[in-house]
Parts: structure tokens; C-alpha cells; sequence
């Protein structure tokens, strides 16, 4: 057989083939490649099975959907087909059909991600190596599965890794297009984009400049092909984009489920209202991501004395950028439970913990771990300072931003040899990386709300170049080739040095001996490559190695923190703080007990929790509390309904049992009115209702605040809670509570210090 012909390995004429080499060319497979892909599997699925809930606001969904068709193809909460979850349904069709094979556990919602992650990693090899060569490719892979919150985010439930992977799909299908020139390989490639919107809306658009771009100067048919092509695929692309939306919202509206997180019940408003425009604005509107789940504030922190109805207070001063009621005035302002984005001041958020983290709730403490809120700057989700250096600030960095000044020296490298009239391959799909990247960067630099993990859409393009990049500086440094022959030390002396910049913080918790290493190591390589050329080929590549192996050290380290100091899978994140940050809120508490301000992260440091809320041990499931539910149930269709999402999914997750959440993630959610509500109670399908009480002061009665009430906070049913606690003969606790979700111990139960849950039964 040829060694052109060879997919994998490549073979000098008349040189003798190394082990490694004639075990590739045995089975037709590239083992650096598969090396590389165990590596992403490792970073991706190790002690994926330690997990239990995951986030747990996706797993209860997959539990509900799992029940019935109809909770099925709406992406369901919870049982009766209350609420949608607040993202379409791809992702979770998938996460579900892996459930039903496997059980539902944490790792069963996990795998699919996980899988995606390491498919990630093989199809960026795939797409670089035939126009960059086998080195490049496999440079691609590396870099693409040593991205630090790429390995993070595969390790959860959440949407993005699959995101990632249906878009390189769809990316290796346009190169194909390109160079067949067929159209309906050209339409494949858009349809996997509207797949990909059906997985989180308009995130998947932000490479559409790069498909359109790259078909244009790439594809080997006529000008008005391309445009009759590119038509027909846009057409295709809004067509599968908006099929299920355009489904949905069609349905009457007493026939669906309430679509979660939107303002006016319509999955199109929630795409490019919530889930898109919002995101660049900061203004969330009514919906909530990021906020205590169902608007819930602290007794202490709503009754705040001083700040006026429905003002979030500590200690009776109004938090920093913060109010109860209403939306946040502009991305530099925050409230509690939607917190804006700005590094002004801070917002009123918790931190804490590993394991699965519900935004605006810390562990412990129903709201609080031991009344601690944290108050940081950076935003609410530590996503630094809006501008063009956002990427580059200690927030972020650690994420995503390892190898983007390699990546600088690698464009300038290709395109040295760029002209108009003579654009190569080599080119043309650089401009494709670039023209992905600079949309996406563009974004989260000047981006109200977003959470660190939505970084992996950096990981393609900035992967892919570093790989190409390597190729072409490694020529041109091995031929001496006039300036551009420094590029390549100058590149590793560039980013070792941000290696060091990302690292050195860290010295306190890592040892300083990392960033010392990086920084004169990155000198040390500099200075060899910079004489190594002129003294012979073979010192040449073994300096150029060990420079390549240095630059992963760092984005390597970062990538087994999720597995090393643990995280939240709700918002993950990598790095040495990962644990205790979670999402990056931890710089600086206050204790709402005591007033005091809390500087020792160590104060708060997570455990393994329940779900949704890390460190949360206790917010499992009540056995007590499920069987004295089952023993009193007299064929009711819903074992109880539940006034937080949270409180209802170990029912779901564990006991596979059928409950009704009264409200979604934000809590604003219009589900139930009160007629609605005394129907289901009166036509026998549910009689009682488990909601939340107390608060971090020890209060008693239901936590309220602004005008919403526990029903939903801003905007929020309070008339509901009214009609339940008017027609509802309370549980005494001790009949039903033990330990787990709903538990009145300080240590334990939903409601955690001086909060329970109180279990009222209804008939009419």
C-alpha cells in the first residue's frame, strides 16, 4: 500500500518503520491519536459515577421525560407537564434514550457528554490533518481535549459539550461540501446547525459567519451556485432551527407545558429573548438562570429593614447592585437571584461547593452555607470586566485562553504567505478558524450574562490553529525562512509567559514550583530554538517537542482540576478553585448571622451534595417523608406537588415517583393559577403540597419577599401560596419528616439552618 495512501501514518521512502509506526500501519490507525482520545476520556469520565444528581435541574427533566411521551417531547420538569426546562429538548432526547438503556443515575445523563467531548477531539484531528499534515492534527486534538473547561463541562449534564460536537459535525460536512460541491452535502452541514440551535438556541448561530465565509472562498462551483446553494441551505437551516419552536408555540396553550424561563410563554420569545439577545444585554427580563431557584431569599436578607418593599438587604444595608423586585436596569446591574454582570461593586450571591451547584443558592443553608452570602466583584459569575482584554483578565483566562498567543504568532505565520490572487487551502480554512473565533471572542468580550463554561466555544478554532500553526512555524523555523523563522520562539516565549500569568495566583494553593517551572522553562526553550537551527536538525526537533510539551503542562494541570479538587456541576469550571469558586463566586462573604465579613475561603469550603446545591448532603431523598406520602396517598395521580424544583427532584431522580413543581428554575414561571390548581385537587390528581419555610434567621411561615412571594418572587403567583395555606391542614412534622429533602434538623433538609419544609394537605 502507498504511504500517500495512508490515512495515519506517514513514512519517509527507504527509512525503517519505528514500532509505533508499523502498529499504525497494521490497523489503519493513528495510536498518538488514540492515545489522545483516552486522554479526553479520562479528563471527561473519570468518577463521573461519584455524581449522583449532576444538575440536578436537568436529571429531574430527564426523569420526568422518561415517564411519558408527552413529558417527552416537551422537555418536561416535572411530571405533570408543568413547566418546559428553559433549553429545547436535542440534548435531552439524547440524555434520556441513555437513561433508558442504563438507568437514571448521574453518569448515565453524563455519558453522552462525555462521549461527545471525546468525539470532539477525533473530528478536529480529522478536519485539520489532511490540509495541515498528521503533526498538526494531532497538535489540534491535544490541544482540543487538554481545554480546561472543555474537560469540565463534558463531565455534566449541561448542553455545551454536545453543542461543540454537533457543530464540528456540522463543520467537517461543510469541508466536505466544499470540496465535492454538492449541494446536498452543503445542506447536511446547515441542518446540523438547526440541530444544533435545538440544543441552545442562538449560541449555535455564532458560527454560522464562518460556514458562509468559508463556502464562498472554498467551494469548486460556479458564483451562482453558491448563492443558489447557500439560499436553499438557510432555508433548510430556519426550517430545522424553528420546527420544534414553531410546533410548539402552536399548541394551545392549555395543552403544554408553561415554557420555562420565557416571558410570554412562546419558545421563540425564549430564543431570542432569554436564551438569546438577554444574553448579550444582561437584562434577563423574567426569566431567572443564575438567581435562587424560585426567586427564594433568606428571611434575614427579605425582611432587610431600611431598604424599602422588596429590597435585598445585608444586615440592613441594600446589597450591592442589587433589588428583589425587578430586572436588572442594565448589564452593570445585579439583583438577587439575577445578578448583572459588571465588575462594579458586587452582587448578593452565595458561595460554595462541589457537585452541583444551583446558582444563587449555597450549600447547607436553603440560600446561604451557614447565612454566608457571598458579595464579589468581577460579576455575579466572575466573568470579568467587559472589553477587549475580557478573555485575558484572571477570571477567565484559566478557561479557555491557554494558547490564544500562540494562536496570534500561528495567523501570522499562515497568512505571511497570503495573496489575493493565490489563496491556498491552508488559507481558506485558517479564515474558516478565524472567522469562528473572532464572533465568539467578540461576544464574551462585550457580554451581559454568561456563565464561564460557555468558553468551550473557544476550543475548536483556537485548538485547530494551534495545531496549524505549529505545522507552518515549524517550517519555516527548520528552513530559516527570513522573520518568520522566529515566530515559533517567539510564540512559546509569549504564551509560556501567560501560562505563568494564569498560574502564579495560584502559588498558594498549588506551590509555586508550576508557574516558576513554566516561566524558565519557557525561557530556557526560547533561547535553545533560537540557536538550535543553526546547529543541527535532529537538537532542532528535540527542542521544538519539548517547547510543544511545555505549553500543555499548564491547560493540562486545569483539565484534571474538575477531577482533582472537584466542581459544580451546575456551573463548572476548571482550575485550582474550582471547588470552592464555583462559577468564580468567592471573593469575599459575609455572614448574615452574624454580620461578620468572611476573607478564608476555607470557611465555606464544598462537600458532595445533593442536588442542585453542592455541600447540600442532606437535600436527598426524605425516606421517611416518601413512604408516610405513598402510605396516605388514596389514588392520587402526583404523590404531592412542590413548591421548588429542588424539593421535588429526589422523588423524581430516586423513586422514579410522579410529582408537580409549581414553578421552574427562576420562579417566575406562570404555571398554576389558583383555578387551575383547585381543579387538579378537586378531580383527585394531587392533595398535598410540600413547600418551603423558615428562613436564616430561624423564621417561621413561609419565606416572602417583594411582592412575588415564595411563589416566584418578581413577578410570582404569592396568591397561590395564600389559597394553600387557606384550604391546607399542615402535617405535623413529626409524622412525616426524617432526613433528607424536606428535613427541619440544622444540619440537614432542604431548608437547612432555622428553614424546613412544611407538608400540607388540601381537600375540597
Amino acid at each position: 500500500m502507498k504511504a500517500e495512501k495512508m490515512v495515519w501514518v506517514n513514512a519517509e521512502p527507504g527509512r525503517e518503520l519505528s514500532p509505533t509506526a508499523r502498529l499504525g500501519r497494521k490497523y489503519r490507525f493513528d495510536l498518538y491519536v488514540a492515545l489522545i482520545a483516552l486522554l479526553a476520556a479520562f479528563l471527561n469520565g473519570f468518577k463521573i459515577w461519584t455524581d449522583h444528581y449532576v444538575n440536578s435541574y436537568y436529571t429531574m427533566t430527564v426523569g420526568s421525560m422518561l415517564q411519558s411521551f408527552h413529558n417527552f417531547f416537551f422537555a418536561s420538569l416535572d411530571s405533570a407537564g408543568s413547566v418546559t426546562v428553559d433549553k429545547p429538548p436535542l440534548t435531552f432526547w439524547i440524555q434520556t434514550a441513555s437513561a433508558y438503556l442504563f438507568g437514571l443515575h448521574g453518569w448515565s445523563v453524563i455519558l453522552p457528554q462525555a462521549l461527545a467531548g471525546v468525539g470532539s477531539v477525533i473530528l478536529l484531528y480529522a478536519m485539520v490533518k489532511p490540509t495541515f499534515g498528521t503533526a498538526a492534527g494531532r497538535i489540534a486534538a491535544l490541544a482540543m481535549a487538554a481545554t480546561p473547561v472543555a474537560a469540565a463541562v463534558a463531565r455534566t449534564n449541561n448542553i455545551d459539550a454536545m453543542l461543540v460536537f454537533t457543530l464540528l459535525l456540522a463543520s467537517s460536512v461543510l469541508f466536505k461540501a466544499a470540496k465535492t460541491g454538492k449541494i446536498w452535502t452543503l445542506i447536511g452541514a446547515f441542518a446540523l446547525i438547526g440541530a444544533a440551535f435545538n440544543m441552545k438556541m442562538l449560541q449555535a448561530y455564532m458560527v454560522l459567519p464562518a460556514f458562509y465565509l468559508f463556502y464562498i472562498i472554498a467551494a469548486r462551483v460556479s458564483w451562482r451556485k453558491k448563492a443558489g446553494f447557500l439560499a436553499a441551505a438557510t432555508g433548510v437551516l430556519i426550517i430545522v432551527s424553528m420546527s420544534w419552536a414553531v410546533i410548539v408555540d402552536n399548541i394551545p396553550e392549555d395543552k403544554r407545558p408553561y415554557i420555562g424561563s420565557s416571558s410570554t410563554n412562546s419558545v421563540l420569545e425564549l430564543a431570542f429573548g432569554y436564551n438569546g439577545v438577554s444574553r448579550l444585554t444582561g437584562n434577563r427580563g423574567q426569566g431567572g438562570e443564575g438567581g435562587p431557584p424560585g426567586g427564594f431569599a433568606p428571611a434575614s436578607v427579605a425582611a432587610g429593614a431600611g431598604t424599602g418593599a422588596g429590597s435585598a438587604s445585608v444586615n440592613g444595608a441594600p446589597a450591592a447592585g442589587g433589588s428583589a423586585g425587578g430586572t436588572a436596569d442594565d448589564a452593570q446591574a445585579g439583583q438577587p437571584g439575577m445578578p448583572g454582570d459588571g465588575a462594579q461593586g458586587g452582587q448578593l450571591m452565595p458561595g460554595d461547593g462541589a457537585g452541583g451547584q444551583t446558582p444563587g443558592m449555597a450549600a447547607n443553608d436553603g440560600g446561604q452555607r451557614g447565612g454566608r452570602f457571598y458579595i464579589g466583584g468581577g460579576g455575579a459569575f466572575n466573568t470579568g470586566t467587559k472589553g477587549p482584554l475580557r478573555l485575558f483578565q484572571s477570571e477567565l483566562s484559566g478557561q479557555a485562553s491557554w494558547l490564544l498567543p500562540f494562536v496570534g504568532f500561528a495567523l501570522i505565520a499562515i497568512f505571511a504567505s497570503f495573496r489575493y490572487r493565490n489563496i491556498s487551502q491552508k488559507h481558506k480554512e485558517a479564515l474558516f478558524w478565524l472567522a469562528w473565533l473572532v464572533p465568539v471572542m467578540g461576544f464574551f468580550s462585550i457580554a451581559g450574562f454568561f456563565h464561564q463554561y460557555y468558553l468551550i466555544m473557544l476550543a475548536p478554532p483556537a485548538a485547530a490553529l494551534t495545531g496549524a500553526g505549529w505545522s507552518v512555524m515549524w517550517n519555516a523555523y527548520r528552513e530559516r525562512a527570513g522573520w518568520t523563522s522566529w515566530l515559533l520562539p517567539a510564540a512559546v516565549l509569549s504564551t509560556t509567559a501567560f501560562a505563568w500569568y494564569i498560574i502564579h495566583p495560584y502559588d498558594g494553593v498549588i506551590g509555586s514550583g508550576w508557574s516558576i517551572g513554566i516561566a524558565a522553562g519557557g525561557v530556557m526553550f526560547t533561547l535553545l530554538l533560537a540557536v538550535a537551527n543553526r546547529i543541527s536538525l535532529k537538537l532542532s526537533r528535540i527542542t521544538a517537542v519539548g517547547a510543544l510539551l511545555l505549553l500543555f503542562v499548564g491547560p493540562l494541570y486545569w483539565a484534571a482540576t474538575p477531577i482533582t479538587y472537584g466542581q459544580s456541576s451546575m456551573l463548572p469550571q476548571a482550575g485550582p478553585g474550582s471547588l470552592n469558586d464555583k462559577g468564580g463566586m468567592r471573593q469575599g462573604a459575609v455572614d448574615l448571622q452574624n454580620g461578620d465579613e468572611v476573607q478564608d475561603d476555607s470557611q465555606v469550603a464544598g462537600q458532595e451534595g445533593g442536588p442542585g446545591m453542592p455541600g447540600q448532603e442532606s437535600v436527598t431523598l426524605n425516606e421517611k417523608a416518601l413512604q408516610y406520602l405513598k402510605e396516605h396517598n388514596t389514588g392520587e395521580t402526583y404523590l404531592f406537588a412542590a413548591s421548588d424544583f429542588m424539593i421535588a427532584a429526589p422523588y423524581i431522580i430516586d423513586a422514579g415517583e410522579k410529582v408537580i413543581s409549581l414553578r421552574g428554575f427562576s420562579g417566575n414561571d406562570k404555571t398554576y393559577t389558583v383555578a387551575e390548581l383547585e381543579a387538579l385537587v378537586s378531580s383527585g390528581k394531587v392533595k398535598y403540597f410540600m413547600m418551603m419555610s423558615g428562613g436564616a434567621k430561624g423564621g417561621t411561615g413561609l419565606v416572602r419577599f417583594g411582592s412575588g412571594g415564595v411563589m416566584g418572587g418578581p413577578g410570582g403567583n404569592s396568591e397561590i401560596t395564600s389559597w394553600i395555606e387557606e384550604h391546607g391542614t399542615v402535617i405535623p412534622s413529626e409524622e412525616w419528616q426524617g432526613t433528607g429533602a424536606g428535613s427541619s434538623s440544622d444540619d440537614g433538609g432542604f431548608g437547612g439552618r432555622g428553614g424546613s419544609a412544611t407538608l400540607y394537605e388540601v381537600k375540597l
